[in-house]
């Protein structure tokens, strides 16, 4: 169950800025079922696991994704936790496929930092209604969190760029993102401390990057799982993607619902 409802001010300011804050939404149970989880998913790492950190530098910066589809504290945690009646409630929409899951390590003392970058180009899906839940399973402080240039989720698509060797996705159309220097002189930057129970939802659209984890005694273990709502669709454009990395079966303009894109609601 959820905790508590999102309010109307929550959905607001999600809309406004493509980024929101939410305090106290999920128990701690749940916390701590995914912090035993994560434990099983460094043992059993999947085969797009990457690990971030050059050698001879300091930290660990480790990241995986779908591993909802081969152990089972992952596919209970999309499934049952509150995470899919967050996403409908934010985003306003009667359906709710998920996507994939991701998780992040960033141990203390990691100066890694994760480059600006929109998330939704580096997925074969079109509309707006797609956001993330960012679960934090320690204690963020915000100079080691994610960032958020408000209102970003209005801009144009920008071209994904590969985060081992930062050379840009090829044949996709897209422009290069700016100068990042040059538009935050312009934009308002948003960042929380948050803590366990509480979460950050944001627009699959929105350029966010984050600095290393700054702190010497927490980790910065984090689960992001992707949602998407009533007008998303099945799009794989021209040139690289991500997202899905298997074949789904569908073609461009379906709904999502698929065994690799599950129907939560």
């Amino acid at each position: 169950m959820i905790e508590r409802q999102v309010t109307d001010s929550e959905r607001s300011t999600y809309e406004r800025d493509g980024v929101v804050y939410l305090s106290n939404v999920f128990d701690l149970q749940w916390i701590n079922f995914l912090r035993e989880a994560f434990k099983e998913a460094l043992i059993s790492s999947g085969p797009l696991a990457e690990e971030h950190t050059p050698e001879g530098q300091s930290g660990r910066f480790f990241a995986d994704l779908n591993m909802w589809q081969r152990l089972t504290p992952f596919k209970k945690f999309v499934f049952e936790s509150p995470a899919a009646n967050i996403a409908s409630q934010i985003m306003k929409s009667s359906r709710i496929n998920f996507l994939y899951d991701q998780m992040f390590i960033k141990e203390p003392e990691t100066g890694d930092e994760t480059p600006w970058h929109q998330d939704q180009p580096y997925w074969a899906i079109s509309g707006s209604q797609v956001c993330s839940v960012w679960l934090p399973l320690d204690p963020v402080s915000k100079d080691s969190g994610l960032r958020f240039i408000k209102g970003s989720h209005r801009w144009e698509a920008y071209n994904p760029h590969h985060f081992g060797d930062d050379s840009p996705y090829e044949g996709t159309g897209l422009p290069e993102l700016p100068e990042i220097e040059d538009l935050l002189v312009n934009h308002e930057i948003a960042s929380w401390d948050v803590e366990p129970g509480d979460c950050l939802v944001f627009q699959g659209m929105i350029v966010h990057g984050s600095s290393g984890n700054y702190s010497s005694k927490h980790s910065r273990r984090a689960l992001a799982t992707r949602w998407c709502g009533d007008d998303v669709r099945y799009c794989q454009g021209p040139g690289e993607f991500a997202i899905p990395s298997s074949d789904p079966g569908l073609n461009n303009g379906d709904f999502l619902d698929s065994e690799l894109f599950p129907r939560i609601y």
